[in-house]
């Protein structure tokens, strides 16, 4: 049973006031709020309600407000101060003007209406006060009471349809105005004369003096007043016990000890890790300074969905505003993607009896924190609304302003602390009012707002035909299409309450039948005719037929016609069938990049086998997992190799020795019996539980793939297609088969800034690589003139990379791809326009390909609103080998499909529809991401490094430095004692990881920086200092001419401050990207061919510069010349750096 203090905060939330007159009880409660079980209670308690406000009048004297003396300094109360401060950090700010417009219809008396405000002026000091700073405090400056002057303006000679639009503009005019809080005044009123029977009164004030019921009392005592001004009675109101600075004072003096202690005590725990902000999808992001420009969105519920959603709140024991709130919230958290959602909500903060009839700034906003987790029915939803509401409201006396000022949120000048949206419901309906002689109506303010104060605020209003709401909303943030559409779907989810709030909130839905079939219908209608009969090999064969003496693949020097390339992958499939490969016999390939690697790929596929690539620089350890985990029972490889091959089962075939056996296999091509559903290959990515995880792709997923590039690029565009991608990712899916299965040529590159030194250069019409490759080429000019189409993929596209290659003229078309291996390389693409400014956009789902953007609940999300992409279609792969767990979570059941056995991918990857159709990325959901193309799983790498004995956990985060280049690295928790120095750490997780996972650095700490609930806070570990790694080798300098050029260039690439000789390249932060910039630049200066393998092998100065002096070429004068270009760049690169630091020096200063 509750207590008697909560019973009576509930009934005040239902807005029934209760009191003692006399030795009776009395109340007073809006018409169809007391049930009769409400009613019983009442009268059951009465005795005990009697006794607790008996005791509760017996207040200390502290808790009295009393009138203070005005011959000091006044304070601001808690509310003015934040505004007042509002107001000094962007002068001229209209958001905070309250305006008060009615019509009177028939003959009013100017004099009693002058008398009447006169007199309110005179009751009121909040409505005669200005503010200022006196001895750096803020305080209130009390003016004398004055008889008020207003402008009358008369507009009887102008036409009814232009007075509607002079009123319009007048009125948005007024609104806009700002007031002076120094030199006031700041009430503001015009009559508008628009007939001698029709006037507006238009009045405005400044919130910093007035609320919503202030209004009110404005109201009640302007009509009081009026009517017994115009009859020549004097004023029939009672004087003021005290008067608002009253208020202010004793609110101070109140609002400390165990009365602060108690009401901060809820709240912070209330708000522990509560989210700072909103994650609202919004047209345009938010500016660095937070815009106050609104507009409103009208619209209405009508009476019969009213009085079902009073029926559901008197079953439910809440009030109307608890409803729709929780149906508010649910709205939120279909928007923002969270469960954890926290609104602001104004309360009236008239608590005390002495502040009921006062003009001021009174009202308080209370932090509404609803928990949407666990899916449950609205009416259990409905309870957890109810919970916070009551709790918040027995808390009310603590003022927002307060509650930032001790909770110290982050503050952020882009949005406001604590919560970003408001919800407002006004109980009570506007009535229309007579005096004797006069009709006096309110205007209407649909479309007319100065200013907003959150992002969104949905204000909802009881009228006589139902319920009246408006989305306030922030116009640099949404645009009133967007805010029109949410209108929609919150009437359709308050629709859906009112009809079944026994539902799961997940299923209540938001989105009408039209555009939900528009979702999951129209916007995914992509199914074509594709050669579902054919595989691989096959369409390569047709191709051969058709053009059996074009040239197929280059390399280097090197070339094969398709016949020659057709005929050598048949002997090697004959060879391959000798050893049992058949169907769904997985080979493995682990080859340098030459013409016969291609050869390889194809005589695995012609053998009817399933190709696994393992790449000679991977870690021995990860080569040992995959051909543990794939039983491979061959491997293709090379001698040269045999050193970096773990121990294995697989019968191998080296075929720099022993081509020679297998060039007198057959020359047609094997029976295989390989169909289009057995497996073409299987490619690893990274796994989140610390092991990789290997993708099972049919060759009918490949040829869907393949068709849809032959109908979206031209012969012209696959006639040269650069091969520079490993094999072990599936951008060499594309790179490799699409031109070999349309009659173009494979233009082979260890890596895409060889481009331009490749002798078919010239050749080269299409790039298919990721943005971070094709940045570092167009750098250094490397992009030939016969290239017009470039396909990007594997991580975000930066807005300036394309503006860049489109000032490329001979560029014609650049493509933003995108897709996950289990989705065969791409499912959807977009052309970027070269006046585009949308880069994130990846377009519409490619042929026989279905997209679908739903909710946690597997929902689709309305148009706008962020989901998670689920793929569908002919590309999907069959899952991942042995791991039947994850194979089921991650491949799911088609719900939108009439298909037996249609699957879905769940990506992890969230993105939005947009108005045309087209999908806008946002990123990962989990901490998988994506960096220069590889797709890592953050918790991989932090499973691997907590394998070390020293490490008692880590975190691992990307960061990019002011140049926005990426990083990996590694947060590590140590043994003191035992703690490992970065070079042992790189180490160890060389011998488990590839290159592309190793963190750049590591930042020791002694412990990690926690969120209130414990949880790593993954935002407040330190920025790591780029300048040099706390290295386990000593620093030593160069010694001669040729480690002083690559200590130069070390320095300027990684962009550290120092590099020594026996630095490891890897552990001063180096990657595979910055590895081949490197290798460019030696080759340059040094003018001698360095094979980027031993790159790798040697990853010190004093080791590479030993291997280099080995081929006893001379440095020529240009050498020097260039050396001494670098050393300028790197102190240009510096000054920009300390002029950056500078300024956020001064910034913060």
């Amino acid at each position: 049973m509750r207590t008697t203090k909560d019973f009576l905060a509930y009934l005040k939330s239902l807005d029934i006031k209760v009191w003692v007159e006399g030795e009776q009880l009395r109340c007073n409660f809006p018409k169809g709020i007391l049930t009769p079980t409400l009613q019983a209670e009442l009268s059951d308690r009465k005795a005990e309600i009697l006794q607790f406000l008996a005791q509760s009048s017996q207040q200390p004297s502290l808790d009295i407000i009393r009138p203070v003396s005005r011959i000091s300094n006044l304070p601001m109360s808690f509310a003015q101060q934040r505004l007042w401060f509002l107001s000094q950090l962007e002068a001229g700010n209209a958001t905070y003007n309250v305006p008060w417009i009615r019509y009177f219809t028939g003959q009013l008396n100017i004099a009693a209406l002058k008398q009447s405000l006169t007199e309110i002026l005179r009751r009121h000091e909040a409505l005669r006060t200005t503010f200022t700073l006196a001895d750096g405090s803020p305080v209130q400056i009390i003016h004398p009471a004055q008889p008020i002057d207003f402008p009358v303006i008369n507009w009887f000679s102008i036409a009814k349809d232009e007075q509607n639009l002079k009123l319009k503009d007048f009125t948005n005019a007024e609104i806009q105005r700002p007031f002076d809080l120094e030199q006031g005044p700041l009430l503001r009123v015009t009559l508008l004369q628009l007939s001698p029977e029709s006037h507006v009164l238009f009045v405005l004030m400044h919130h910093i003096v007035s609320d919503g019921w202030s209004m009110e009392i404005f109201s009640q005592e302007l009509f009081i007043l009026y009517q017994a001004f115009a009859q020549g009675l004097a004023s029939p109101l009672a004087e003021l016990p005290i008067q608002y600075p009253d208020f202010a004072v004793w609110q101070r003096q109140w609002l400390t000890g165990e009365v602060l202690e108690k009401q901060l005590n809820y709240w912070k725990q209330q708000l522990a890790d509560a989210p700072a902000q909103i994650k609202l999808p919004t047209d345009r992001p938010w500016s660095k300074l937070q815009s106050f420009r609104g507009a409103t969105e009208c619209f209405y519920l009508p009476s019969d969905v009213a009085q079902r959603l009073k029926l559901l709140s008197r079953k439910s024991g809440t009030t109307l505003f608890m409803t729709l709130l929780a149906g508010f919230v649910i709205l939120l958290s279909r928007y923002s993607y969270q469960e954890d959602i926290v609104v602001g909500s104004p309360i009236a903060n008239r608590n005390r009896g002495e502040t009921e009839k006062l003009i001021g700034f009174f009202v308080n906003t209370l932090v509404l924190r609803i928990s949407v987790a666990d899916d449950p029915s609205f009416q259990d939803l409905l309870a957890r609304v109810r919970k916070v509401t009551l709790e918040a409201q027995a808390h009310q006396d603590l003022p927002f302003e307060k509650l930032v000022e001790e909770l110290q949120p982050e503050r952020n000048l882009s949005h406001s602390p604590l919560f970003q949206v408001l919800f407002i419901f006004q109980n009570a309906p506007a009535e229309k009012i007579e005096l004797p002689g006069l009709s006096i109506t309110s205007m209407e303010l649909d479309k007319l707002f100065a200013g907003v104060s959150f992002d969104l605020t949905l204000v909802i209003e009881k009228t006589e035909t139902g319920l009246r709401g408006a989305f306030e909303y922030n116009q640099e943030l949404f645009d009133a299409t967007t805010v029109a559409r949410m209108v929609g779907h919150f009437q359709t989810l308050i629709n859906a309450i009112a009809d079944s709030p026994e539902e799961r909130i997940s299923t209540l839905p938001l989105l009408q039948t039209s555009e939900r079939h528009h979702l999951l219908v129209e916007l995914n209608n992509t199914q074509i005719d594709y050669p579902s009969d054919q595989c691989i090999h096959q369409l390569f064969e047709a191709q051969v037929a058709r053009t059996p003496d074009e040239v197929a693949v280059v390399f280097q020097d090197q070339q094969l016609t398709y016949r020659e390339l057709n005929t050598s992958a048949n002997h090697l499939a004959h060879e391959l069938r000798k050893l049992n490969v058949g169907p769904e016999v997985l080979v493995g390939i682990c080859v340098e990049r030459t013409l016969e690697m291609v050869v390889e790929l194809l005589g695995i596929l012609k053998a009817g086998g399933a190709y696994v690539p393992l790449d000679p620089l991977y870690p021995t350890e990860r080569l040992a997992f995959i051909l543990e985990d794939t039983q491979a029972s061959v491997l293709l490889t090379q001698q040269s190799l045999v050193e970096k091959l773990p121990q294995h089962q697989a019968r191998v075939i080296y075929l720099d020795t022993d081509w020679q056996a297998v060039k007198a296999e057959n020359t047609y091509a094997p029976v295989s019996g390989v169909k289009p559903n057995n497996l073409a290959y299987l490619i690893y990515t990274s796994g989140s539980t610390g092991k990789p995880k290997g993708v099972a792709i049919e060759h009918r997923s490949t040829v869907a793939l393949m068709d849809w590039a032959r109908q979206n690029f031209s012969a012209e565009q696959r006639a040269g297609v650069l091969a520079s991608t490993s094999i072990c990712f599936d951008l060499s899916v594309f790179e490799i088969f699409v031109p070999l299965c349309w009659g173009g040529k494979v233009i082979l590159a260890e890596n895409i800034l060889h481009l331009p030194s490749l002798p078919a250069v010239k050749d080269v019409t299409l790039i298919n690589t990721v943005p971070s490759a094709i940045a570092e080429l167009h750098r250094i000019n490397g992009i030939p003139a016969t290239v017009g189409t470039v396909n990007l993929a594997g991580e975000p596209l930066p807005s300036s990379l394309v503006e860049q290659l489109y000032k490329q003229e001979t560029i014609k078309q650049v493509f933003n791809l995108y897709g996950p291996s289990e989705d065969t390389t791409y499912s959807t693409y977009a052309l970027v326009k070269r006046e585009k400014s949308d880069f994130s956009n990846i377009g519409h789902p490619i042929a026989n390909t279905q997209v679908y953007i739903l909710d946690r609940h597997k929902q689709p999300v309305p148009i706008g609103v962020l989901g998670e992409i689920y793929i569908g279609g002919c590309g999907l792969a069959r899952g991942y080998l042995n791991r039947t767990e994850l194979t089921a979570q991650k491949f799911i059941l088609n719900p939108f499909s009439n298909q037996s056995g249609s699957r879905l991918y769940r990506t992890g990857d969230l993105a939005r529809y947009l108005p045309d159709g087209s999908i806008e990325y946002h990123g990962r959901i989990d901490y998988q991401i994506k960096l220069r193309g590889f797709r890592i799983e953050l918790g991989e790498i932090e499973i691997v490094l907590n394998q070390h004995p020293a490490v008692q956990e880590t975190v691992v985060k990307v960061w990019g430095d002011e140049l926005g280049n990426k990083r990996l690295i590694g947060y590590i928790v140590t043994e003191q004692e035992l703690a490992p120095s970065v070079s042992q750490l790189h180490n160890f997780l060389k011998e488990r990881l590839p290159e592309y996972m190793m963190p750049s650095t590591f930042v020791f700490l002694s412990n990690f920086p926690l969120t209130p609930n414990g949880k790593i806070d993954r935002h407040k570990l330190p920025q790591p200092d780029w300048l040099r790694p706390d290295l386990q080798a000593t620093y030593v300098a160069p010694r001669n001419q040729l480690e002083k050029i690559i200590a130069t260039i070390w320095q300027d690439v990684l962009r550290v401050d120092k590099a020594g000789i026996d630095d490891n390249f890897f552990e001063l932060g180096g990657h595979s990207l910055l590895m081949i910039q490197i290798h460019k630049r030696l080759q340059d200066i040094l003018k001698q061919d360095i094979f980027m393998l031993n790159m790798f092998k040697y990853p010190t100065i004093s080791s590479l510069a030993g291997y280099l002096a080995e081929d006893k070429t001379k440095l020529t004068p240009q050498t020097n010349l260039r050396v001494e270009q670098i050393h300028e760049g790197k102190n240009r690169l510096k000054q920009r750096f300390n002029i950056l630091q500078n300024s956020s020096s001064k910034a913060r200063e």
